[in-house]
């Protein structure tokens, strides 16, 4: 009786969440916003909002926690999304094949930050072209908390990334690569060039946007030398944009050291001499945790190990 009782609960709980539920609390999910998601959707605010309120008391548990306009997922909120992604991105799949019979080959979904999209991934896959010749690579860069979030509802198969905070790891496994430091880069004969001294707060700034790990870190660097937290004039992670401002400007560009690599190695940026920048953490390789991984991602993992 018991076991019959458990069936017909959690069918009662299938039948009662959507496809409409599940793909509005994806996409609130990954952007933290009412308002975005409403936009991506092509539905008015309310419309999303009224979906989340039957979602949670349908479920009987909050899955978000509210401050403001933005929303953050709770402990319940990213497992749920760890599954309801997984489950919407298989169905996806299923879809395609049958629609598609026959056109799709093998491939590995990868999410990289701009600071590994400059030599350790590229690296990384010519070695794995050697191995694996007949897989795709689909690689895709954006910020952390993006690609993580893409992770978790199995739309992404591994991240080579940053280390997020503990309450961001829930559900993942972390493998570190490298670790690396910020830098303050600007163009050759910058005012502040070969030692030169001089105040930053003289120059115009390009930091990380809000949402990058490192943006904390900056911020934390200008307090830690009695500064207040800086405006910057631009907020970018962008090589190809932080490259042409500093060519065309004084602007000083903190940013992580590997995302500049090439253009130090070429003398095109120079990396300025300032006291005690601080390190921008450990880089590696995200996974879902307790999914082993197919033998191609696995190749592709000692690739980036080797790479790294």
């Amino acid at each position: 009786m018991t076991i019959q009782a458990n069936c017909i609960t959690e069918m009662a709980y299938m039948g009662s969440v959507s496809y409409r539920h599940i793909r509005c609390f994806l996409e609130v999910a990954r952007l933290s916003s009412v308002g975005q998601a409403a936009a991506t959707l092509a539905i008015s605010q309310p419309a999303v909002s009224k979906t989340l309120r039957e979602l949670e008391d349908r479920l009987g548990q909050r899955l978000f926690e509210r401050s403001g306009r933005r929303l953050r997922l709770n402990a319940a909120g990213r497992l749920f999304q760890s599954h309801a992604g997984q489950s919407l991105a298989e169905l996806e799949r299923g879809i395609r094949a049958v629609a598609h019979p026959g056109t799709a080959g093998r491939t590995i979904a990868v999410g990289v930050l701009p600071t590994v999209a400059t030599e350790v991934m590229p690296r990384a896959a010519l070695e794995f072209r050697r191995s694996a010749p007949g897989t795709t690579l689909r690689i895709t860069t954006g910020p952390n908390w993006l690609l993580l979030s893409q992770l978790r509802e199995a739309r992404l198969d591994l991240v080579v990334g940053r280390l997020a905070a503990p309450d961001q790891m829930q559900g993942l496994v972390f493998e570190q690569l490298y670790s690396e430091n910020v830098a303050a880069v600007a163009r050759p004969g910058h005012p502040l060039a070969g030692g030169a001294s001089g105040r930053l707060s003289d120059f115009p700034l390009v930091l990380p946007p809000p949402g990058a790990i490192i943006r904390p870190l900056v911020e934390q660097y200008f307090l830690s030398l009695g500064f207040d937290i800086p405006k910057p004039w631009v907020e970018t992670v962008s090589l190809a944009l932080g490259r042409a401002l500093l060519r065309g400007s004084d602007a000083i560009w903190f940013i992580s050291r590997g995302v500049v690599a090439d253009e130090l190695a070429g003398d095109r940026l120079v990396a300025l001499d300032l006291p005690q920048l601080p390190a921008a953490g450990p880089v590696g390789i995200t996974l879902r945790a307790g999914i082993a991984p197919r033998h191609d991602i696995a190749e592709l993992m000692r690739a980036l190990r080797a790479s790294a």
